[in-house]
């Protein structure tokens, strides 16, 4: 199932209709806990629908799509917080469980930073398909939050604004058609 939610994430940000939706989580200005539950209605029926999809075909017992589900929400909420742990323990817990910092880079401005580092529970599938970044090029206290030209409180911190997101700008606007931002 976490395979499955890494690879959600990727979709969202990979298909243009999708990320519309998606960008109301990264239009955040303050990267905090209340970041990992702020999505948009429509792309919480969608992520519902992949999930049912999963449970379907995958027929995991009860029990366990109940833990999963727990276990996801603690830990968004764990990898959303504005917490800095100790530079040693962030070290050795990104090698089990996505960290906070390890997070907060796929939250930068940078359209190459916000294509990486997708992973919610497990840092694995980040590390196996490439798209893993230890830390933004300008380190965290330089990196910016959120998405370039989106600022105005009207569109990203209130409900009106965050609804009618989706809907505004160019479809063609988004970071991974961009396929000239380098790796580092």
């Amino acid at each position: 199932l976490d395979f499955v939610i890494w690879l959600q994430h990727v979709m969202v940000h990979a298909i243009p209709a999708l990320w519309r939706l998606h960008r109301v989580h990264h239009a955040d200005p303050d990267y905090d806990v209340t970041t990992g539950s702020r999505f948009h209605p429509l792309e919480i029926l969608l992520s519902l629908l992949i999930k049912f999809a999963t449970i379907v075909l995958l027929g995991p017992p009860v029990v366990a799509v109940v833990l999963f589900e727990v276990l996801l929400n603690a830990t968004a909420m764990f990898n959303h917080g504005n917490i800095r742990l100790p530079v040693e323990l962030d070290r050795l817990l990104r090698h089990f469980v996505v960290t906070p910092d390890m997070h907060r880079v796929h939250h930068s401005i940078e359209d190459d930073e916000t294509n990486s580092n997708f992973g919610f529970n497990l840092p694995w599938w980040d590390r196996i398909f490439g798209t893993y970044r230890a830390q933004p090029r300008g380190g965290h206290q330089g990196m910016t939050i959120g998405i370039r030209d989106f600022h105005d409180p009207a569109e990203v911190i209130r409900l009106p604004g965050l609804l009618l997101l989706p809907f505004r700008g160019h479809l063609g606007d988004y970071v991974i058609n961009r396929r000239s931002w380098r790796r580092e």
